[in-house]
């Protein structure tokens, strides 16, 4: 597009052209946008219509404001299931909709924070980018921890870092679904790393953005009592595909920012942004009401299915892949320029990755797959199974099961 087409100094600016272009723009490269994490199998036509007007969900979702142009009834019910899928004790229990998981990290890791002022927050060197960001936001010390071949937390060297600061409080962020590979950190590892160090002013906090609803709905991710972990960051846009950035954030109530009341809009100010898309509710609420607990296992199984599919379909033709048994995520030796100009796969050095997303077909893989043939018989060489950051081996290259 043009940027004259959009330069909001001319008189004469056709509205309904850009919009029209800027979807086209989108569709045309959706088919072969498949290195990022956002579903595409969820119907929200039903929604649609309330973005018609304002709906604000300003401030503590427990208290409404004034006026009806809200969607808080909606978050309410969203935060109950997926506190409730998360074994989130009912009495114990508060959270929010965010405008995404960075948001999210970022109001667990400021309660933490407070709770724990001179805390040192550890993070894997595979954590999200917005840790580091939010870690100078609050101003807390901060110590990288090291990670595994497959990206996952070492624990080992946690237990190091932990060591030599003594007893000092301890905030640790485990990430369930890392950017590159879909690893998953392990709370009770953490938890007894913490235990033996004999840390008790601790808070656990999992940053569970692309894989935490796969993982509850399997009973492998929980916030039940005993299971170590404080708080979680989900994000919206990516296993519910909602249509615009947002997210959820659960938290003990008992830990979470005390807020003070705000008159003129009548209500707790308890979350990080004032005023907060009350459509982002409706989406997320709409997303669980269409399908429910069994139907989003049933999404899970397929996209984890594709994923193990695609393993099977790049290592035939001896392109070296692998995925963790649980994970959307397969992780391929980077493909060279002239397919990574057709494909949006993201990349990191010598590797890079596809995501099965609900709502990715096999036809899509076949054409990726095809495409790297191509250019294998066009003179451009295989890559070599190799070590590195994520090495090859015929056990992640097998994995395919959930």
């Amino acid at each position: 597009m043009e940027a004259a087409a959009v330069d909001l100094r001319s008189d004469t600016i056709n509205v309904a052209a850009v919009v029209r272009a800027l979807l086209e723009h989108a569709s045309d490269g959706q088919p072969t946008a498949i290195g990022f994490p956002g579903a595409v199998d969820i119907d929200y036509t039903p929604v649609l219509p309330l973005f018609g007007r304002l709906f604000n969900n300003v401030g503590d979702p427990q208290s409404d404001p004034g006026g009806s142009a809200h969607t808080k009834v909606l978050e309410r019910a969203v935060v109950d299931w997926c506190a409730d899928l998360l074994a989130l004790p009912d009495d114990d229990r508060w959270g929010y909709v965010t405008a995404g998981g960075t948001e999210g990290n970022l109001a667990a890791l400021h309660a933490a924070h407070r709770r724990h002022p001179n805390a040192v927050v550890y993070h894997s060197r595979a954590a999200h980018y917005s840790i580091g960001k939010i870690v100078d936001i609050i101003g807390a010390r901060h110590e990288l921890v090291d990670v595994d071949e497959r990206g996952e937390m070492d624990y080992q060297h946690l237990a190091a870092l932990v060591g030599r600061s003594g007893r000092r409080p301890a905030i640790v962020v485990a990430t369930a679904g890392t950017t590159m590979t879909e690893a998953v950190d392990d709370p009770a590892r953490v938890d007894a790393v913490l235990r033996e160090a004999g840390v008790d002013r601790r808070h656990v906090h999992v940053d569970a953005a692309l894989a935490g609803i796969p993982l509850a709905l399997d009973g492998v991710l929980t916030l039940a009592q005993g299971s170590g972990v404080d708080s979680v960051s989900l994000s919206g846009h990516k296993f519910f595909g909602t249509p615009i950035p947002c997210g959820l954030v659960l938290m003990r109530d008992s830990i979470r920012r005390p807020g003070r009341r705000v008159a003129y809009t009548a209500t707790l100010d308890t979350t990080v942004s004032g005023s907060r898309c009350g459509q982002a509710a409706a989406l997320l609420w709409c997303a669980i009401a269409a399908h429910g607990r069994d139907g989003h296992r049933a999404r899970t199984a397929r996209a984890r299915d594709l994923a193990g599919y695609a393993v099977e379909q790049l290592t035939a033709i001896g392109w070296p892949a692998w995925r963790h048994p649980h994970a959307f995520t397969v992780v391929l030796a980077t493909p060279p320029a002239a397919v990574t100009r057709k494909w949006l796969l993201a990349t990191d050095g010598p590797w890079s990755h596809t995501i099965c997303m609900p709502g990715v077909t096999r036809g899509q893989i076949d054409a990726l797959v095809a495409d790297l043939q191509t250019a294998s018989r066009n003179g451009m060489p295989v890559p070599q199974q190799r070590r590195g950051p994520q090495t090859v081996t015929a056990q992640h290259a097998g994995a395919s099961g959930p």
